[in-house]
């Protein structure tokens, strides 16, 4: 069973907590894609995520149909999974359908797009009766409290 994370996220933004989420997935030695709304984002969060930290370092790269299936995080607008990854994050507004082939699913909402949080609301009443889901809610210092 796919186990499904929602984070929703309120007081960090994108580029700050998902590098985080990257490097723990990257140390359980899992690869990951990074599913985006619009292929127009990209290129934005390819840059924050070579620049997010002076001390880090998240090897990725954008899918082009020439991607690497050894790259352990890829960037991507479309459904596909060039690495064979564990773990596909869904941002900017990307929505899961399945969890088919996956073990771990991790959507991210931003909390003040009132679109966005509808959104996550319709996913979790699809998802959450045939996967195991956790949603995950920001506290004001940016720690994450499990709500349900």
């Amino acid at each position: 069973m796919t186990e499904i994370l929602f984070y929703h996220l309120e007081q960090r933004s994108l580029e700050q907590v998902l590098p985080v989420l990257l490097e723990k997935t990257l140390e359980k030695n899992w690869r990951a894609v990074v599913e985006l709304g619009s292929a127009e984002r990209i290129e934005a969060l390819d840059t924050a995520l070579w620049t997010y930290s002076d001390d880090s370092f998240l090897p990725h790269c954008i899918a082009d149909g020439q991607a690497s299936p050894l790259q352990p995080i890829i960037l991507c607008a479309d459904d596909t999974n060039p690495n064979n990854a564990q773990v596909r994050f869904f941002v900017d507004r990307a929505l899961p359908r399945t969890g088919e082939g996956y073990e771990r699913l991790v959507f991210m909402f931003d909390g003040h797009d009132p679109d966005a949080v509808s959104e996550a609301r319709t996913a979790w009443k699809e998802l959450s009766g045939e996967h195991q889901t956790t949603y995950w809610q920001q506290e004001q210092n940016g720690r994450w409290t499990k709500k349900g």
